[in-house]
């Protein structure tokens, strides 16, 4: 399984606002390792950081972008699925049942979903707890960038946080056309699923996020 190192900071040094690259992130290691694993070219670049503290998971997506796309209809969380995005799914083990989802466009709109194997979505439901999960987004004139903070409470509460090992997946949504009727989208992995068609949400398309130092819970 894949992995990635989650470096540990004091508390209360990352303040999150989507723009200026806070110094704090140059602690964190930096993976840059997406690819295309159903397109035959090489994608734009997409970069993924994350640093934890003894209340939070922060993470950062920078992503390359000449011509970011975001619908924008009703500005309902729903939009997300029709806009260039970042993803990161998390799961309690192998069998996804269930497993939690949070895919976040460029405006910084969240749509967060439980799932249960196979593609059982439950769109209504929320992350737990209405401070426990902050995502900032911005454009820049590279592409956009997300960056979010997850408190560490909200994902043992979930059985997600085990053993200082996040199973997660890390992903995103390149859209080439916004909806007219439908909208057009490649797909970028940190993970080679191994699949003959697109498809995140199987067990072979999660690695793991590794947190360094042993947490006192």
């Amino acid at each position: 399984m894949r992995t990635y190192s989650v470096k540990q900071i004091a508390s209360n040094q990352l303040t999150l606002d989507g723009n200026t690259m806070n110094p704090i992130w140059d602690n964190a290691n930096v993976t840059d390792d997406f690819s295309f694993p159903w397109e035959d070219e090489t994608p734009p670049r997409t970069s993924f950081r994350a640093l934890y503290d003894k209340d939070y998971f922060y993470f950062r997506f920078d992503v390359e972008d000449d011509n970011v796309l975001t619908y924008v209809k009703d500005d309902h969380k729903m939009e997300v699925v029709d806009s260039d995005r970042v993803e990161i799914f998390f799961r309690q083990d192998e069998k996804l049942n269930p497993y939690y989802c949070l895919e976040m466009d460029a405006r910084g709109r969240v749509l967060d979903y439980v799932t249960r194997y196979y593609r059982d979505f439950d769109y209504e439901w929320q992350w737990p707890g209405s401070d426990s999960l902050l995502v900032k987004a911005r454009e820049n004139s590279q592409g956009y960038v997300v960056e979010g903070k997850i408190t560490l409470s909200s994902l043992m509460e979930l059985g997600l946080l085990k053993d200082n090992i996040l199973q997660a997946g890390l992903y995103r949504g390149y859209c080439m056309k916004l909806p007219d009727p439908e909208a057009k989208l490649k797909w970028i992995s940190w993970v080679n699923p191994e699949s003959t068609k697109p498809d995140f949400h199987i067990p072979s398309s999660f690695g793991s996020l590794k947190f360094q130092v042993k947490l006192d819970y």
